[in-house]
């Protein structure tokens, strides 16, 4: 494997900062990137605070957290990428931004570093398409809360070297994930079983046949699943959940059985989104 020794995280959003958090808790320094002082200056505050905690809960040792800290960095400058053997791309799921993103990299990396993207539906193909190197560039997607899901999509987009399939498995493995590879497929394995399992919990909601706090009771009690549709929708993102189906409906060509439902795009429209903005299909005003 190629000696991985420092990570570029860009975007210090919930993903983003959930990535960092995991990185440095498992020894690796770490460069944060988000386009203004003051967000990103938050999130590693929010980070060291997360680190503290789970040394209250005896998760992990003072002596681990206080390395941790000093494993993160912060910065408003891609530059400081320069000396960074992986990058990983967490940024809003916008293929332009994206692109964008990759661009920038491509002069400023090394040509042996890898740029991967934690896209949880877009192309890595298409992310891609306009790189010189595109066979450096992957998926590497991992699932909220970083720090606490164990698995990890490695995903090889057309012009992806075996190469860098292979580092970025091993890697995932160093930071105690399970990782698994998979092909450039719209929602690649998760969002793609995913889908339905959001959108038939909205259409029985719709059609009155049960309410959102009975179908995440039954889903749990019966299907024995951590968390019901509902709830699941409130911790990802409503406005998240709505993209990612979109991607994966418009990657499909359009197939019924992925159509993203109506009351998801008014719940977007309303800025109820979920537990970040204190309300989505439930509340948390408390």
């Amino acid at each position: 494997m190629q000696q991985i020794k420092t990570v570029g995280v860009i975007g210090s959003g919930t993903m983003g900062a959930g990535i960092a958090q995991l990185l440095v808790q498992n020894g690796y320094p770490v460069i944060l990137f988000d386009i203004d002082e003051a967000t990103v200056t938050r999130a590693k505050e929010a980070i060291k605070s997360k680190l503290d905690r789970l040394v209250v809960k005896e998760k992990i040792t003072h002596a681990t957290a206080e390395q941790a800290k000093k494993n993160l960095g912060i910065t408003t400058d891609m530059n400081s990428f320069a000396e960074c053997q992986l990058v990983i791309e967490a940024a809003p799921e916008r293929l332009e931004i994206k692109r964008s993103i990759f661009s920038q990299l491509e002069e400023i990396c090394s040509k042996d570093s890898i740029l991967a993207s934690n896209t949880s539906s877009l192309s890595i193909t298409e992310i891609s398409g306009q790189s010189a190197n595109p066979e450096r560039i992957a998926g590497l997607h991992f699932f909220n809360p970083a720090p606490i899901m164990p698995l990890v999509e490695v995903v090889k987009g057309l012009k992806t070297a075996s190469s860098t399939v292979e580092t970025l498995v091993q890697f995932a493995q160093t930071i105690n994930k399970s990782p698994v590879m998979c092909k450039d497929t719209p929602g690649f394995i998760v969002n793609r079983v995913a889908r339905p399992f959001y959108n038939e919990a909205l259409r029985i909601m719709n059609d009155k046949i049960a309410t959102p706090s009975q179908i995440d009771r039954i889903m749990k009690n019966a299907g024995n699943f951590k968390m019901g549709p509902f709830e699941l929708q409130d911790l990802i993102g409503i406005d998240i959940n709505f993209a990612t189906t979109k991607s994966v409906y418009e990657g499909f060509h359009g197939e019924s059985r992925f159509r993203p439902h109506y009351y998801q795009e008014r719940m977007v429209q309303s800025g109820s989104l979920g537990r970040k903005t204190k309300g989505g299909f439930f509340d948390y005003d408390n």
